[in-house]
């Protein structure tokens, strides 16, 4: 198999297969990652559009100093940051706008969104590179542009942080508990 890098330079070089099969490798993570940040459907779609938009408008400047995944996520951090402050813009200048509601979520997704949310925003984005995004701590330092250690120490106290807020939450609402035998529902990939 090709990696990212050497396509990344053959999509550099006019290679439109090269870009294709880029695309067909990052197009699911990306959407993941805006959808665990976002809870617009249609809207992600847009974002992982504009993100492909942004890499092409760039490819010209690429130079392969780091994993092409670090740079899409890159890429997809800035496009999320302008979709926030347009999104921001519109709800304080314009008539009042809701995000929609997620229907047929299970209830654990709902409470560990819940729990994320309490969370300060950079802990949570570092949280979310590293556990859902798959990043090691030396892409998020880079991507980021923060120190390791500063990674490190960020990922665990929203570590946590997360398990307080679930554990709290766990124990005033009985529907939320695992039963025995059962896995903690907050804690399904977060260890």
């Amino acid at each position: 198999m090709t990696s990212d890098e050497t396509l990344m330079l053959e999509f550099q070089g006019g290679s439109r297969e090269a870009f294709e099969e880029l695309f067909a490798r990052y197009r699911k993570p990306l959407y993941c990652f805006y959808r665990r940040r976002l809870n617009n459907p249609e809207r992600v779609e847009d974002l992982v559009q504009e993100t492909f938009l942004a890499v092409i408008r760039a490819a010209s400047r690429y130079e392969p100093r780091a994993l092409v995944r670090t740079y899409l996520y890159g890429i997809a951090l800035k496009v999320l940051a302008a979709e926030r402050r347009r999104f921001l813009t519109i709800r304080t200048s314009g008539p009042s706008v809701q995000e929609p509601k997620t229907d047929g979520s299970p209830e654990c997704v709902l409470w560990v969104r819940q729990a994320m949310e309490k969370l300060d925003a950079p802990d949570r984005e570092i949280l979310m590179l590293r556990e859902y995004e798959q990043l090691s701590y030396s892409d998020i330092a880079e991507l980021l542009r923060i120190p390791v250690n500063t990674v490190r120490s960020r990922l665990f106290r929203s570590r946590l942080a997360l398990k307080s807020y679930l554990e709290s939450e766990a124990k005033t609402d009985p529907a939320l508990r695992a039963s025995p035998g059962q896995p903690h529902p907050g804690r399904r990939g977060m260890q």
